[in-house]
């Protein structure tokens, strides 16, 4: 058995933790910078990925930096489409003139969690991403509209577990405000994703395994949940590697 473990990195200008995480990591989920991040952050990012070979992503967002991309927002289907590739073609740039190719596409925050339940935004997400590059990785919330939505249209894609996150019944995220909706022990968010690994996430009555999971850049223990969790993965048998 084998899996993908990604972080979402570069919402800070923090190169002591991205540097940490990356060697136990397979894909980078990096700002773009319309809710944190910037260019040479950016680019930060990128050339610590591939001093260690791991992919990496753009990771767009609603543009909003004040809240961190967390807050819902509605656009026209245009619109959306102009701010993901605003993003993508941001960090491919960067990526392309440091030798690396982008290799996957992740919404941020609300605009992630929005595309799970969306059926229109989740294709206006799936169609941007077409137009730009029809093998970048879709990567979405397992049993999402996202994952469903880019499927259909032909785009490879990658369903996401959160081994640092509780869920609610219908296999969308708890949301942050909920007490126990971030979990905060790297020990229990270690054997969290060797269960999500093994068993999958329950999206209504259905189970639903992911082709990757996420531990977050921004935890408060971002380095030891993703140390653990390495070592947690590879002790159950299952192997750390790229989707």
């Amino acid at each position: 058995m084998k899996m993908d473990l990604n972080c979402d990195l570069g919402e800070f200008d923090q190169t002591e933790v991205d540097a940490a995480v990356m060697p136990y990591i397979t894909s980078a989920n990096v700002a773009c910078g319309l809710h944190a991040g910037g260019a040479a952050v950016m680019q930060k990012v990128i050339r610590l990925a591939k001093v260690h070979n791991v992919q990496v992503g753009a990771h767009p967002s609603w543009p909003d930096r004040e809240n961190f991309g967390r807050q819902a927002m509605r656009l026209p289907f245009e619109e959306v489409q102009a701010l993901l590739w605003y993003q993508m073609g941001a960090l491919a740039a960067i990526a392309r003139a440091e030798g690396v190719e982008m290799r996957h596409v992740k919404p941020h925050g609300a605009l992630y969690n929005q595309a799970a339940v969306d059926v229109e935004l989740a294709e206006a997400i799936a169609r941007a991403v077409k137009r730009f590059r029809q093998d970048l990785v879709v990567v979405g919330l397992a049993g999402s509209c996202l994952v469903e939505v880019a499927r259909n249209l032909g785009l490879p894609v990658a369903a996401e577990a959160f081994p640092d996150r509780q869920y609610l019944p219908d296999g969308t995220l708890m949301p942050r405000n909920l007490p126990g909706a971030v979990l905060e022990d790297p020990a229990e968010i270690a054997q969290n994703a060797v269960r999500l690994a093994q068993q999958g996430i329950r999206v209504g009555e259905k189970w639903v395994l992911p082709d990757t999971l996420c531990l977050h850049g921004d935890h408060q223990t971002a380095i030891e949940n993703v140390r653990q969790t390495c070592a947690a993965l590879q002790a159950a048998g299952i192997r750390v590697q790229p989707f």
